[in-house]
């Protein structure tokens, strides 16, 4: 539970707790990846699907994890791709979002 989605990425170092998703792909690029998770946008689909907890947390759960609802990698192109992994990696929602609302098509956030 939390109260903003907030990806990380371990390399295969840890063993991930009881309360921890992970996600492996061989297509996409894991910090790339992780950059659209922290966006906004992927916010707005996990609040929309789960229940706030007491204190505003989300409760994230795999059900609304798997209904996030991705770009094809290959359809990003190498200046988003570039951006995001840079977000993932300097924790700019901000940013990240900027890229996840052109990738959507999506002019603003709702307020």
């Amino acid at each position: 539970m939390s109260e903003r989605i907030w990806p990380v990425l371990d390399e295969g170092n840890y063993y991930p707790h009881h309360n921890l998703y992970w996600i492996t792909s061989s297509t996409w690029d894991l910090k790339v990846l992780g950059g659209l998770l922290l966006s906004s946008i992927c916010e707005l689909f996990i609040s929309t699907y789960c229940v706030r907890m007491r204190g505003g947390t989300l409760r994230f759960q795999a059900q609304y994890l798997r209904r996030i609802r991705l770009p094809r990698f290959s359809d990003i192109g190498q200046t988003d791709r570039a951006t995001l992994r840079t977000a993932f990696e300097s924790r700019d929602s901000a940013a990240a979002t900027a890229v996840a609302l052109r990738l959507y098509g999506v002019g603003a956030l709702p307020s």
